[in-house]
């Protein structure tokens, strides 16, 4: 008879940071699990079906085991035994086709259910506005999206199904017991507690070794990453240290040995008690039949009988023992669906309006009314910013490091919303535009390129499916790229690499500049769009540029002096608010912000520059 299994590792018992962080079970969180089981009810019929006739079917073996001993062994009927073997047999085979069947409806209903729920979390991880991304890491929302919904396949095939099956298995196999003799049944069902519950007392103590071990290998994993790396390595031997952290190295290793061995001795003594223990339970049995049928105390009873019962008995120990560890199992599914709820009710707080308007915005005015911004409650950015752009005219955002300039402009496509104040663009505030309409009109080149990992045409036509070939060229030549492009060995058609590693910062921007002109917006943000752009690289795009820019009203932050002249009117931000503005030759003669940026930050520029080119035309 084979030992109970289970309940010897992690799977059979909750750790800490579980318990700690056990859902609370309410009826609201099952109808919600339950809503996504719900559309797949008939295939799970088929599957509870599926299980319940493999557990029928189960029970043949070992019924036939008893009639093979009583009918053909003792009644030394050779085709009745073969009869019998060949039924048993085909039980068997049974037995594993439904099975199979099971497992592949199971997987099916978990894949589909996957399939649901990664398209609903991904459809609303999509609408969240730009500070969940900002605030949550990338690895939880990947996580989340992959690993997390992904589990609950073995939620659904794993320990939805063992429930079920086991349950299944249990109540056939007492039924047949009983049916066949209660008194053998209860002999069989008495001996089932005194194999479990050590079983899982030695299991609970294997489990904290275990977790003593594992600290114990992360501490020595320590010591190898730290002092056998190349810095850590240096260090050691600039201080004279090798002889220390050997010793260090020797305790680790030391601790880590003996509580290994401590864990592989855990219960040793007890398995071989148990497996003589587990043997002797049958012998229980054929002493207990056997003095029904000497003393005659059961007339009906028989040798096949006897057999049967240890045959079915067997049959109870792991499910039993799995039935046992429901709690652990169910409570770690309903923590997985947690998990994944969290995310699913985060409030997406900018979202199209109802009836959203779509007023005409080419040459109208943007106009800044009063604006206050914070990404944390107790640490405003913004506080008052208030500004009007011209329809077609072209203003330059300066300021030092930090004041919120990449701020002001992300709240003109709604990238974030405002906390006080408000936006507008033709007299309609940004928050009642149509979201899609507002973004469609906005074209925007940030500091940052992010190039998907694809072709360059792909990449070009993320902003305008529908451009041709000549609209690519056109604006590729206009960003100063296509010649690049061209000398390609597969020209547009050539990969990029993941976030676009294969081209340097000046080509990527270009590139981001030219996917820009693809989409020709009316409204233009350009957030230090040629800052990876060398001198000569700059002032073959700045005409270009220009000419984009040329009746479009336009933002630009920028640091280089070179893109500020161009502006129609400088803002100067600085301590939450527009502290000046003017043209470039005002702000100076204020003495204020914008004459130490200029000494601080433009001028070196222009000196750098100027060194570059005369070092260029030397060589």
């Amino acid at each position: 008879m084979p030992g109970p299994g289970g309940g010897l590792g992690p799977r059979g018992f909750l750790t800490d940071e579980e318990k700690q962080n056990k859902p609370k079970v309410t009826g609201k969180l099952l109808k919600r699990i339950l809503s996504y089981l719900k559309p797949y009810w008939f295939q799970f019929l088929l599957v509870f079906i599926t299980i319940l006739i493999a557990a029928l079917v189960g029970l043949l073996p070992s019924i036939l085991t008893g009639k093979i001993v009583d009918n053909a062994l003792v009644g030394k009927d050779l085709a009745l035994l073969i009869k019998l073997l060949l039924m048993a047999f085909g039980a068997l085979a049974a037995s594993q086709i439904i099975g199979v069947i099971e497992s592949y409806i199971n997987a099916w209903i978990a894949q589909k259910i996957i399939y649901d729920m990664k398209n609903q979390m991904y459809k609303h991880l999509q609408s969240m506005p730009q500070s969940f991304f900002t605030t949550e890491k990338q690895g939880d929302i990947v996580t989340r999206m992959n690993t997390d919904i992904s589990g609950v396949s073995s939620v659904i095939s794993g320990t939805l199904a063992r429930i079920v099956s086991n349950t299944a298995t249990v109540v056939t196999t007492l039924v047949a017991l009983f049916t066949m003799s209660w008194k053998l049944a209860i002999v069989g069902i008495v001996v089932i507690p005194f194999l479990i519950i050590p079983t899982r007392s030695v299991g609970k103590t294997r489990f904290k070794l275990l977790k003593e071990s594992q600290e114990k290998n992360d501490e020595m994993n320590q010591v190898i990453n730290e002092t056998l790396s190349v810095s850590g390595a240096m260090l050691v031997k600039l201080f004279n240290r090798e002889e220390r952290e050997y010793a260090n190295f020797v305790r680790v290793n030391d601790d880590v040995t003996k509580i290994s061995l401590k864990e592989q001795r855990s219960g040793k003594w007890f398995m071989v008690a148990l497996g003589m223990f587990t043997q002797l339970a049958p012998l229980l049995i054929y002493f207990a039949g056997g003095l029904f049928i000497i003393r005659a105390w059961d007339p009906a009873l028989t040798v096949g009988t006897i057999t049967a019962t240890v045959a079915l008995v067997n049959r109870l120990y792991r499910p039993v023992e799995a039935l046992l560890n429901v709690g652990v199992d169910f409570t770690r599914s309903l923590a997985l669906f947690t998990r994944i709820f969290d995310y699913l009710d985060r409030e997406n707080t900018i979202v199209s309006p109802e009836n959203g308007q779509k007023p005409a915005v080419k040459n109208q005015p943007v106009v800044y009314d009063h604006v206050r911004f914070r990404y944390l409650e107790e640490k405003p950015l913004l506080e008052d910013v208030s500004f009007t752009v011209p329809g077609g005219k072209m203003y330059a955002i300066v300021g030092p490091s930090g004041s919120g300039k990449s701020t002001i402009v992300n709240l003109l496509p709604r990238l974030y919303d405002v906390n006080g104040g408000g936006i507008s663009i033709a007299g309609v505030d940004v928050r009642d535009f149509d979201l899609d309409y507002l973004r469609q009109h906005i074209g925007v080149v940030t500091q940052e390129t992010y190039l998907f990992n694809g072709t360059i045409r792909e990449n070009l036509q993320y902003a305008n499916e529908n451009a041709t070939q000549e609209d690519i060229e056109n604006a590729c030549r206009i960003a100063n790229i296509h010649d690049f492009i061209a000398a390609q060995p597969e020209g547009y058609d050539s990969p990029v690499g993941n976030r676009g590693l294969k081209l340097s910062g000046g080509e990527k921007q270009r590139m981001s500049i030219a996917r820009m002109i693809l989409k020709d917006p009316d409204i233009l943000i350009l957030d230090e769009a040629t800052s990876a752009l060398d001198s000569i690289s700059e002032n073959a795009i700045q005409d270009a540029l220009e000419r984009v820019m040329a009746g479009r009203t336009s933002i630009v932050i920028a640091h280089r002096l070179s893109t500020i002249l161009k502006a129609d009117r400088i803002l100067v931000v600085a301590n939450g608010s527009i502290q000046e503005q003017g043209t470039h030759e005002e702000l100076l003669a204020l003495n204020g912000i914008y004459r130490e940026l200029y000494e601080t930050q433009f001028r070196k520029a222009i000196e750098y520059e100027k060194e570059k080119e005369e070092e260029t035309r030397e060589k």
